[in-house]
Order: C-alpha cells, then structure tokens, then sequence
C-alpha cells in the first residue's frame, strides 16, 4: 500500500472511529433527556406566579405573524407581552399591535428603542424590556421562536427552585423551504442537540445558555455582567448563561422544547447564516469547536470510499460510506425522538448530507474572523466580543 493509500486510511478509519464514539455519547446524552423531560412533564405544574414576555423585534420574515399570534393565546394565569423595535413605524412592530388588536383581553405594551448603542442590537432592544417589564420572571424568545399553548406553565416550573436563575430550551428546527433551508432546519435540530446534551452530561449541567427562548430572573442580566456588556458579544445567550453558571447560579436547559422556524432561502444564503453561528461557537468554545471536526461521520465515511476505490476494494468502500450514514441515521432518529419531533422521518433521511454541509461550514469557520449580521459586515474578537468593519 502506498504513503497516500495509508494516509487516506488511517484518516478515515481515526474519523470514523471518533464519529461513532460521538455517535454513542449523543445517545446516551440524548436517552438521558428525553427520561428526565417526560418525568417532569407528569409533574403538576403548581408554581405560576406573573410573568413577563420580552419580544425584540425587526422587521418582518415569512413566518412571524403565526409566530406572534401563538403568544397571544397561552394558557396561564397572568402574564404580559412586550414587544420592542427600533422606531414605531417597524414593520414586525406593527404587525404585532395589529395582533393585540384583535385580543384585547391580553395585556400587551410596545416600546421603541431607537438605534442600538451596542454591536449586539438584540440586548440594546432586551435592555429596555427588561427595565419596563412588571414582574421579576422573565422570559425571552427571539422572534423566530413558535411555541405551544402550555409554552408558559412548562418554562417558568424551571424558576421553581430558587437557586435557579436562568433556563434556556432546545429546539426543533422548521421551515417551509426546500432543501437547503431543510439541511439547515435539521441541521439545528440534531447537529446542535447533539452537542449540547453531550456537553451538559460531560460537565454535569449546563453551562451555558440559548437565546431563541429563555426563563430568567430578572437581576440575572445584570449578574452577568450588565446589558451593555452583554451587547458588545455576538453570542449573548452563550456568555450570560456561562457567566451566571461560573458565579455558582443555577443555569439549566429546560424540558421544553420550542419549535425554531428557519427562513426558507437558498444555499448560499443559508452557509451565510450557518457561518456566522459556526464562527461565534468558534470564539465561545475554541478547544471544544476544534473536536468537533471528529465529531462528523459522513466525510470520513466518503474518505474510507476514496480509499477503497484506489486501493482496488470498491465494496468495502461503500460499505464504509453506508455504516457512517447508518451512524448518522441513528443519531438524528433518537435525538429527533428525544425532542419529540412529530415530523422526524423526512430530516432522518437527509441527515446525512447535513453532516456534510456542517462539515464544510465547520471547516470555512477556521476562514476569517468576519461575519455577516443584519446586512452588515464584523469583526469578531478572539473572545466573542464583535465590532462592525467600517467600509472603505
């Protein structure tokens, strides 16, 4: 066998080995949450004190006026939405007034902030909800976010403990797109899933926090470091959740799990947006973000392919290739189990080429440290902090 033979070889089979070891953890990870979920969603549900929503807006997406109008209709005692844009003629602002018209038994306010003062616009808009918010249980979710009609009762039972500051949910990722918004949606589903419940079972619980829908003390912000700390980090939800966690406060990942609605747009766009969130998991978990390259099956699956081509054993080969998407297969349909994704079988399928396309996106991570966010370019700093790039 030639130096190359061996090489191809031996990268595949290290790939391969370390992807199916992957593969075992997220089972595990993934059994292990889906027992604890449904134990406690046989709980009563008995702590329900009043609760405040915080919704930043801008401008509107395909799927924000069902997204919006879920929140109108939840089934808990007394809670308030706030909803905060830019100016008053935002379109996403808009839309949501013209929602609450049409329940006038919700109580709903809507705040404008005028233009951020730090780079991340999103803690500029959470800042002025959070100090207008009347009761001290928050939660947050991004505009993306769909929920069910017991979101609220299932969120805020995770503030019961009262050494709690902080629950963040997982998600399953939808959309009305084709297949590159699809791979995306899945993408989020399973590859993101996977390495979180990897993570908090190796560490012992969650050390970190995520965005697109949160329940919160409201003193945690400023726990964390304050508002306009927070802002100057792409991945706000990341640092406030490890800041809160290093201080000895209660961080968790709730056991509900939100529905994510990914925009319908084409490849391009989407290794855009993937991008941007691959290069801040970069810069928040640098030696963790590095592993993960051993992590993917489906390359090293192609790799051992090669290798058998060349070396004159094209059935082992391909026999290679299928057991890493039987790998891949059978971490996305326990996962998707897990989150109790009614739609499963479709992602199932497919997840193998969104290991690919995640693993072509974790390799352009290492290309650059500049983003594209809201239409703007950024520089984004060895320690997750981002600024904009001024053009010349």
């Amino acid at each position: 066998m030639s130096l190359l033979l061996r090489i191809i070889f031996y990268c595949a089979l290290a790939g391969t080995v370390t992807s199916a070891i992957y593969c075992g953890m997220v089972l595990v990870g993934a059994v292990r949450f889906a027992r604890r979920k449904r134990r406690e969603e046989r709980a009563a549900v008995e702590y329900m004190p009043p609760v405040s929503v915080l919704k930043p807006l801008h401008g509107t997406e395909p799927d924000l006026e069902e997204n919006l109008r879920r929140f109108f209709d939840l089934d808990y005692p007394e809670y308030e939405l706030l909803f905060c844009a830019r100016h008053a003629d935002d379109a996403g602002l808009q839309m949501a007034q013209k929602i609450a018209a049409q329940y006038p038994e919700v109580r709903a306010r809507f705040l404008t902030c005028g233009e951020p003062r730090f780079p991340n616009a999103k803690m500029w808009s959470m800042a002025a909800l959070a100090q207008a918010a009347s009761y001290e249980v928050l939660v947050t979710s991004d505009a993306d976010a769909r929920v069910s009609r017991d979101y609220l009762r299932r969120m805020v039972q995770e503030m019961a403990d009262p050494g709690r500051e902080l629950a963040s949910c997982l998600y399953v990722g939808r959309t009305t797109g084709g297949l590159a918004a699809q791979l995306d949606a899945v993408g989020k589903s399973v590859e993101m899933t996977g390495g979180i419940l990897v993570a908090d079972m190796i560490e012992g619980g969650t050390r970190f926090a995520l965005g697109v829908s949160m329940v919160l003390r409201r003193g945690a912000f400023e726990k964390a470091g304050g508002y306009e700390d927070l802002g100057q980090y792409y991945a706000e939800d990341f640092v406030l959740g490890q800041r809160l966690a290093e201080a000895g406060f209660g961080v968790r990942m709730a056991n509900y799990v939100v529905r994510l609605m990914v925009l319908p747009q084409g490849l391009r766009e989407s290794f855009v947006d993937q991008l941007r969130w691959m290069k801040s998991t970069r810069r928040s978990r640098p030696a963790g973000h590095l592993g993960t390259g051993l992590t993917y099956a489906v390359p090293f699956g192609l790799l051992g392919l090669a290798w058998g081509l060349l070396a004159g054993h094209p059935v082992v080969g391909a026999l290679w290739l299928l057991g890493t998407c039987v790998n891949r297969w059978a971490m996305a349909a326990v996962v998707l189990w897990a989150i109790d994704d009614e739609q499963a079988g479709w992602p199932t399928l497919i997840y193998p080429l969104r290991d690919l396309l995640g693993f072509a996106v974790w390799v352009a991570s290492y290309m650059g440290s500049t983003m594209v966010y809201h239409g703007g370019s950024y520089s984004l700093g060895p320690d997750g902090r981002f600024e904009p790039v001024e053009r010349k």
